[in-house]
């Protein structure tokens, strides 16, 4: 199986490191003018935001927008740097510093992961055009937004904050900060968030799900690179029975997708996607975990509260300091149906879509020439419904727990036991009847003085009927018994009515004996 390390490249703290002519230009800003203007920009703000008392975050606080000028030759405020001058804007600084509160996040770490250390660019990390950067602990990514996503997630901030409020546990993205650099008539939106997939471990499998399956495969370019993000079709092809986990991960995981989906639904958000990452455990290499611990000034393990995949969904708060050093590195215990041993890596990302008027517009123009239930655009509610059903039923499913199950011997065993049973009542009954027979042979001795016709067989009954072997009262009395018949009594006298009901006989039979049987009495 071919490994997925992300492919990055590392620029110098100056930002004068590397071949320029090959350098990335993002709105004709090189990534390493634009890399510097982010670190002094954020260096500046948060250390300037540290003098501001904390208090509770007020309404308009979602709308504050604070601008600094940084010019190259410095000024009494900002330091001197040799980048182009630019223009740097933080909207709603107190509500961002209440969620990185929120999150355990202290100033000071905030201030070391972003500045100083130097930012790690990803290369070609997805299909929307945006850049990345990836703090050297691993902890945040920076990310290259659009006017209008900047916009949106300015509204969304209040909404945001009740829902964290509510439950900080949560798949959805954990926005750290929103920025914006201006120069030379240029903007360029910055959003800080958490980092899904932690540099530290490999990605084997990497997906972007939808839950639609118009135009969701891997196209051939994407499949060429080094670690491809495959699609819904290409998840379906290469895992068709799904990912299992335990029962409890399970649940927790859903009901927390359910959570955040109806979040989203409420905010009229759509055409996001799970982020999904699977570590095969069987093709760890030795040397492979922390590798990204910059320096190793710091420790590798994220320290960011419900920052992992398992915190996110069954998170209990405890303390900031508590360090994900087991076996699952933060990810999520699963199973191939081939009982192949994974960690699960996994959040909601691109959230900042709203179904506005041009998503309309684009929705009905596919239902048109597609299936409208297929396409990825759809109407909050139903796209809701379908990311969850598909995430539900084919992505994720529940390991069945091990259960008595009958099989052909033991399901056959019960009619056994039940035809055991009878045959112990059957003896049961056989013993009755014996007893039964030796009352009958007991009371026969009344038959030799019965009256009437049951005198035609005294002498045969006293002759062969019994026969003493012993007239000690303490030993057992050997008796010789005849196999016998019965014929029918229609007149039995009174005398032989009571004798044979003190003998639980019928007075309407007589015994004919035929040859001998000796039993004990």
């Amino acid at each position: 199986m071919t490994l997925c390390p992300f492919q990055m490249s590392t620029a110098t703290e100056n930002g004068t490191g590397g071949n320029r002519s090959s350098e990335k230009t993002y709105k004709k800003t090189t990534s390493s003018a634009l890399k510097g203007a982010i670190q002094l920009g954020i260096g500046y703000t948060v250390g300037n935001l540290t003098s501001k008392p904390d208090r509770d975050v007020l309404m308009q606080d979602f709308y504050v927008v604070e601008s600094v000028f940084l010019p190259s030759e410095g000024s009494n405020l900002t330091p001197a740097h040799h980048y182009p001058d630019f223009r740097f804007k933080t909207y709603a600084p107190l509500a961002f510093r209440y969620f990185r509160d929120l999150f355990g996040i202290k100033p000071d770490d905030y201030l070391y992961s972003l500045v100083n250390e130097p930012l790690i660019e990803l290369v070609n990390p997805g299909a929307s055009g945006s850049l990345f950067y990836l703090t050297s602990d691993d902890e945040f990514i920076i990310k290259t937004v659009q006017h209008k996503e900047a916009k949106f997630l300015q509204r969304l901030l209040p909404g945001y904050y009740m829902n964290l409020n509510q439950n900080p546990r949560t798949l959805l993205p954990k926005f750290y900060g929103l920025y914006c650099i201006q120069s030379g008539g240029i903007n360029i939106r910055l959003v800080v968030m958490n980092n899904v997939l932690p540099r530290s471990v490999k990605m084997h499998y990497k997906y972007d799900l939808k839950g639609s399956t118009y135009k969701r495969r891997a196209s051939r370019k994407e499949r060429e690179k080094a670690c491809p993000t495959y699609k819904d079709l290409d998840f379906q092809d290469m895992h068709e029975e799904g990912l299992y986990f335990d029962a409890e991960t399970y649940n927790n995981l859903m009901k927390t997708l359910q959570r955040d989906c109806r979040v989203l639904e409420s905010f009229k958000i759509m055409d996001y996607s799970l982020l999904l990452g699977v570590h095969v455990l069987d093709h760890r290499e030795g040397g492979e975990q922390g590798q990204a611990g910059g320096d190793g000034r710091r420790p590798v393990a994220q320290r960011v509260l419900y920052s992992t995949a398992m915190e996110s969904i069954q998170g209990d708060g405890k303390a900031a300091e508590a360090l994900t050093t087991d076996d699952t590195m933060g990810g999520i215990p699963a199973r191939t149906h081939k009982d192949e041993k994974l960690l699960i890596y996994l959040g909601i990302i691109d959230i900042l879509q709203s179904y506005r008027f041009i998503k309309k517009l684009e929705h009905s123009w596919k239902a048109l020439v597609y299936d409208g239930d297929s396409v990825s655009v759809h109407r909050p509610g139903f796209y809701a419904s379908r990311f969850l059903k598909f995430m539900s039923t084919r992505v994720f499913r529940k390991t069945q727990p091990i259960r008595f199950s009958p099989s052909k011997r033991t399901r056959t065993s019960i009619p056994a036991l039940k035809s055991c049973s009878q045959e112990i009542l059957s003896s049961q009954a056989d013993e009755r009847n014996e007893e039964d027979r030796r009352d009958r042979l007991v009371g026969a001795r009344s038959l030799a003085s019965l009256d009437g016709q049951g005198t035609q067989n005294k002498s045969l009954t006293d002759q062969h009927l019994f026969q003493s072997k012993g007239s000690g009262s303490e030993n057992p009395i050997s008796v010789s018994v005849k196999k016998f018949i019965y014929i029918f009594n229609p007149f039995p006298s009174e005398y032989e009515k009571k004798k044979c009901a003190f003998n639980r006989m019928s007075p309407f039979f007589v015994f004919f004996v035929f040859h001998d049987k000796e039993i004990l009495l």
